[in-house]
C-alpha cells in the first residue's frame, strides 16, 4: 500500500506535470546557449521531436484508468452508489486522491491532443489526414464525455492550449451542455468524414502504426464515433429532447454504422476496448486496487437478479455472468453480503484478492474469514487478457431497445425493442463467456476453465427465461427489465452503470434512491484555478455529490 506521504508526493508530482503541460513547456520560448547544449535544453516531454504517432499513443495510453482512480473513485464510491456490489466497509475517505488523478490524467494529455490539432491543421486536406483528425476526434470525446460526466461543468474549449498561447493558463469553465453538443458535433464530423479506403498515403501510413485501439480498422472508428453519439444523445434526452431525438434519428433511421452485438442469430460480439497483451502493457494497477482495498462483495441486489433463490451451493444460479463476475467464499458457498446490513452482520475479511492464489494449489485459499462472495479473482488478476471496456455490443443493443420502448427520436415500437433486449442478453452473456474461456493468471498461467466450471446448460436462454419479457407485469417492469441488463452488462464499467442509475432512477437497488450525483472538483484546482472554479460552482448550485448535473432530469 502506497503510505500517505508517497501519495502526497504523486499528487504534487501530478499537479507539477499539469502546470508543465500547460504552460507552454516552457523551454520552447527560450533558445540554447550553445549548440552543445541542445540535447539538456531539449524537454523530454516536449513536442519538438515526438511525430504524430507517438504524441497520439500517449494519448490512446491516457484512457487507461490508474490504480488511485479504480481504488478510491470505482472500489470506493461508485459500486457502493450503483450497487453493483457491496462496499462491506467505507474505510477510505480520502477520495480526492483519486480525483486528482482523473483530472490530472486528462489535462496533462490534452496538450498533446491540442499539438495534434494544429498540427493536422498545417496537412493538406486528404482524406488520410481526415481519418487522423476524425480518429483524434473520437479520442478526446471519448476522454471528455468521462470526465464531464463526473465532474458537469469543466475547463474544455481554452484548455490545453498553454502551451501555445500563454493567456490561456487559468481557462474557463465551459457549461456541460455546451460541452455535449460540441462533441456531439465532432462525432458526427467524424461519422460523415472517415473514409475506409483513405489508408495508403502518409502521414497515414505511419500514423496509423500507433492505433492500439483499433489497429487501423477505419469502419471500427466510425462504429465507435457513431455508438458515442448515441449512449450521449440519449444521455441527454431527458432534458433536450428535441436535440438528442434528432441525433438518434438521424443514426437510426439512416442506418449509420454502430458498433455491433448480435443480428439475430449471428454473432459478432464487437467491442471498443484495450487489450493489455494486444497494446504491450500489464494492467498491473487492477489488481493492487482489489488488493489494498479489500472491501468489495458480491452484494444481495446483484445476487437477486442472478439467482432463483439463496442456496449457498448456486442450484439457483441462472445466470453465467454470476460465476464471471464472483465466485464463491472460503467454504466454496455462494453467500451474498446484505446490501444494507443490519446491526451486528458479520464483518467481510480473508484474503481473496491477494496474489498468493496466482500458484499452484493455492488458488482456493481465501482465508477462513472471508465469508462472503468476493469478485472472481480472474476478473481482478488477469493483467493481459480482461480488457479495458469503453463500449461492447449488448450496451448499444440495450439503448436502442430503450429508445424504440418510449419512442425517443423514433417512432415506439415495443416489437422492435424487445428483438434488442433479446439480441443485447445474447451479447452480454456470450461476451464475457468469452472472456472468462479465455482468462489466466499472469504467474501460474492456470486457466479460468481449470478452476471454475460454468454449467452448459446457463447460457443466454436461462437469463431470458427469466427476464424475458413475458415474465413482466407492466410496461415498467419492461422497461426495469431493460435498465437491470444494461446495469449487468456494465459490471466493469462501473461509471456508465453510475451514469445509468443517475438518469433513469430505475437500475436495482436497496433502500433509497440514489442521492450521489458527481464528485467535487479536486483540491489542486481550488490553488490553480479558482476564479474560474468558483464560477462554475455558482452557476451549478454547489460542489457537492447532491449537486446534480446537466443532463440530470
Amino acid at each position: 500500500m502506497i503510505s500517505n506521504i508517497d501519495q502526497s508526493k504523486i499528487k504534487l508530482g501530478q499537479t507539477v506535470k499539469r502546470l508543465f503541460a500547460l504552460s507552454a513547456i516552457t523551454g520552447f520560448i527560450f533558445t540554447s546557449c550553445t549548440k552543445n547544449f541542445e540535447a539538456i535544453n531539449t524537454d523530454p516531454q516536449g513536442f519538438t521531436t515526438a511525430t504524430d504517432g507517438s504524441l497520439f499513443n500517449n494519448v490512446i495510453q491516457s484512457l487507461v484508468p490508474t490504480g488511485n482512480e479504480m481504488f478510491y473513485i470505482e472500489n470506493e464510491i461508485l459500486y457502493k452508489q450503483t450497487q453493483q456490489a457491496a462496499l462491506t466497509n467505507a474505510a477510505w475517505g480520502n477520495f480526492t486522491i483519486g480525483t486528482e488523478d482523473i483530472w490530472s490524467n486528462y489535462y496533462t494529455s490534452l496538450p498533446e491532443i491540442r499539438e495534434l490539432e494544429r498540427r493536422f491543421d498545417t496537412y493538406d486536406t486528404i482524406g488520410e489526414v481526415r481519418n487522423m483528425r476524425a480518429m483524434l476526434k473520437i479520442t478526446r470525446a471519448l476522454k471528455t464525455f468521462k470526465v464531464t460526466d463526473l465532474f458537469g461543468d469543466m475547463p474544455f474549449s481554452e484548455a490545453g492550449y498553454g502551451f501555445q498561447n500563454l493567456a490561456l493558463l487559468h481557462p474557463k469553465y465551459d457549461t456541460q451542455r455546451d460541452i455535449y453538443l460540441s462533441l456531439l458535433d465532432d462525432l458526427a464530423w467524424a461519422d460523415e468524414n472517415l473514409d475506409v479506403f483513405a489508408t495508403t498515403k502518409e502521414p497515414f501510413k505511419s500514423f496509423i502504426a500507433f492505433d492500439k485501439l483499433f489497429h487501423g480498422d477505419i469502419l471500427q472508428w466510425q462504429k465507435l464515433a457513431n455508438s458515442l453519439r448515441l449512449r450521449y444523445a440519449l444521455r441527454m434526452s431527458e432534458v433536450e429532447p428535441e436535440l438528442g431525438g434528432a441525433i438518434i434519428k438521424n443514426i437510426l433511421e439512416n442506418k449509420r454504422p454502430v458498433i455491433d452485438g448480435y443480428d439475430f442469430v449471428t454473432s459478432k460480439l464487437e467491442s471498443a476496448c484495450l487489450w493489455p497483451i494486444a497494446v504491450g502493457f500489464k494492467h498491473e494497477a487492477l489488481n493492487w486496487s482489489f488488493r489494498e482495498h479489500e472491501n468489495l462483495r458480491m452484494g444481495s441486489v446483484f445476487w437477486s437478479f442472478v439467482s432463483y433463490h439463496d442456496s449457498t451451493d448456486g442450484s439457483g444460479i441462472f445466470d453465467p455472468r454470476a460465476m464471471i463476475f464472483f465466485e464463491t467464499n472460503n467454504a466454496n458457498e455462494w453467500k451474498a453480503y446484505p446490501q444494507i446490513p443490519p446491526a451486528g452482520t458479520p464483518p467481510s475479511g480473508g484474503i481473496p484478492y491477494e496474489s498468493h492464489r496466482d500458484q499452484e494449489g493455492a488458488y482456493s485459499i481465501k482465508g477462513e474469514s472471508n465469508i462472503y462472495s468476493a469478485f472472481n479473482y480472474f476478473l481482478i488478476r488477469d493483467e493481459d487478457q480482461m480488457p479495458i471496456i469503453f463500449v461492447t455490443g449488448a450496451e448499444v443493443h440495450f439503448i436502442k431497445s430503450e429508445v424504440y420502448f418510449r419512442g425517443i427520436g423514433v417512432a415506439e415500437d415495443k416489437m422492435q425493442a424487445e428483438i434488442e433486449y433479446f439480441n443485447g442478453i445474447n451479447s452480454s452473456v456470450e461476451w464475457w463467456l468469452q472472456r472468462a474461456a479465455n482468462s489466466k493468471l499472469p504467474l501460474s498461467g492456470i486457466e479460468f476453465p481449470e478452476v471454475i466450471t460454468i454449467p452448459q446448460w446457463l447460457n443466454a436462454a436461462t437469463v431470458q427465461g427469466r427476464y424475458g419479457f413475458w415474465n413482466a407485469t407492466s410496461e415498467e417492469e419492461k422497461l426495469r427489465f431493460i435498465y437491470a441488463q444494461w446495469w449487468l452488462d456494465a459490471f466493469r464499467q462501473p461509471q456508465e452503470a453510475y451514469a445509468l442509475a443517475r438518469r433513469t432512477r430505475m437500475t436495482p437497488r436497496e433502500g433509497d434512491p440514489i442521492n450521489h450525483f458527481r464528485l467535487p472538483y479536486p483540491p489542486s484546482e481550488a490553488a490553480y484555478n479558482a476564479e474560474n472554479m468558483n464560477e462554475a460552482i455558482s452557476r451549478q448550485g454547489g460542489d457537492s455529490p447532491e449537486t446534480r448535473l446537466w443532463w440530470m432530469p
